[in-house]
């Protein structure tokens, strides 16, 4: 972690501040509260206390969340990251890199394969977990997700580094992690 910084678990009055994390704007951030909420009581909640128990903040030297990430068992089963984010004034520091490591290191040889959803925009994020050997999913069809990574290839090739865009790989999912996204209404990762 950068100097003046450090990682902890959220405290359970930190709960709006973590729904809030993934936007870059207050306006932003208020407009999805209901979709954060909802999301956070469906997937997280019914484990009880399990959430504040995994999730990781990145706080500055005040103390003050400044980015997230963690790994949840999606279905139960399948070891996902879930919301690497960091506040945007804090971003190209380092943190999210130190955050996604710290993250990694709690894990276990049966938690992998991991998991995770981001969408073409994230080239950043993108360039990030390819680092860390995330590879990308072929698949067309992933949970109630259309992939559509051929159509966001060209995307990733203009804004990434050509060495970066170059050594990106690529894999299909296994077919129990398909099948059981596919019994889903919704998408928990």
């Amino acid at each position: 972690m950068p100097k003046g910084f450090s990682v902890r678990n959220p405290k359970l009055n930190e709960l709006d501040a973590w729904k809030r994390m993934p936007f870059d704007d207050n306006e932003t951030a208020e407009r999805y509260m209901g979709y954060m909420t909802d999301y956070f009581n469906r997937v997280y909640a019914p484990e009880g206390s399990l959430f504040f128990k995994t999730c990781c903040f990145a706080v500055d030297q005040n103390d003050v969340p400044v980015g997230t990430c963690f790994t949840w068992k999606t279905y139960g089963r399948f070891t996902t990251m879930h919301w690497l984010k960091v506040v945007k004034q804090y971003e190209s520091l380092g943190i999210g890199r130190a955050l996604l490591s710290h993250v990694l290191r709690q894990l276990s040889p049966e938690d992998y394969p991991i998991f995770l959803h981001t969408q073409t925009g994230s080239f950043r994020a993108i360039k990030l977990y390819t680092d860390f050997g995330f590879k990308i999913l072929k698949d067309e069809l992933i949970g109630q997700r259309q992939n559509q990574i051929e159509a966001g290839l060209p995307l990733l090739k203009k804004y990434m580094p050509s060495e970066a865009y170059e050594n990106l790989k690529f894999e299909y999912a296994p077919q129990a992690f398909l099948e059981e996204a596919a019994k889903r209404d919704t998408n928990d990762f």
